[in-house]
């Protein structure tokens, strides 16, 4: 494990993530999906944020209502008012974030930013609620993450996009490259394309920037313990329970 650079990665073992809370049961990016994760044990969360027609962040993955909810539509389209009535699975209604953040008040949220008009909002509320420790901000466009860091400055713990991500691989490699300062985590696939992301050259090189490396969407224990053999610092998943049992038979559930 690599050295605590900020509090949002204050864990004594690599990290499990709920993935959308996890999607197993079909209720992602619920209230009642993240309730049962905290239920399984987890306590860091990841979710994806996009704001309504009227400024309003919701806790939701896709651009449309239409694959997981009875409603069709872009968000960004639609008032708060509409999108409130939307039911993921035809059951549960998706969840503002600043209500996550005020329900889960002990749970660490990895967060993705969807959108551009989702950054100003998300700063806004993570400076109103002082929830610098317990938020990391992530997309795969880096300059929206880097525009994140700037309008909030050091206390905003961020991940690597996809242009820092090919820069880490490039210097696992020993070719030198730039990189985004003041980053927390790489969060990336095991592979893309058809090429493997994470090795143990990759780990180290991650490492020895001080930056953690959290893989996603993992839900096969045969890989858990694969990438957790390489030293991964975390692991995204589906299935709460299948990555509980990996860390508890390893003797790295906390």
């Amino acid at each position: 494990m690599t050295r605590v650079r900020h509090p949002y990665l204050d864990h004594p073992a690599p990290i499990p993530f709920a993935h959308r809370g996890g999607t197993a049961d079909g209720l992602e990016n619920t209230a009642a999906a993240f309730r049962r994760a905290a239920s399984t044990g987890y306590r860091y969360f990841e979710t994806d944020v996009h704001t309504t027609s009227d400024g309003v962040l919701v806790a939701f993955h896709d651009t449309t209502l239409d694959r997981v909810t009875d409603t069709a539509g872009r968000i960004r389209d639609l008032p708060w008012s509409a999108v409130r009535e939307a039911r993921v699975a035809g059951k549960e209604p998706l969840p503002l974030f600043e209500d996550l953040l005020d329900e889960f008040p002990e749970a660490r949220w990895n967060v993705d930013l969807k959108a551009e008009s989702s950054l100003e909002p998300l700063v806004d509320l993570i400076r109103r609620t002082g929830a610098w420790d317990r938020v990391c901000v992530g997309s795969f466009d880096e300059g929206r993450v880097a525009r994140a860091q700037r309008l909030a400055g050091p206390r905003l713990a961020t991940s690597y996009g996809v242009r820092g991500v090919v820069g880490l691989r490039l210097r696992s490699f020993g070719v030198p490259a730039a990189l985004r300062a003041g980053v927390v985590a790489a969060q990336v696939p095991e592979s893309q394309g058809g090429i493997r992301v994470v090795d143990r050259r990759f780990v180290r090189a991650a490492h020895a920037r001080g930056v953690q490396v959290h893989v996603w969407t993992i839900n096969d224990p045969e890989r858990m313990n694969s990438l957790l053999d390489l030293g991964v610092d975390g692991i995204m998943t589906d299935h709460l329970e299948t990555l509980r049992d990996v860390l508890t038979a390893r003797g790295a559930w906390s």
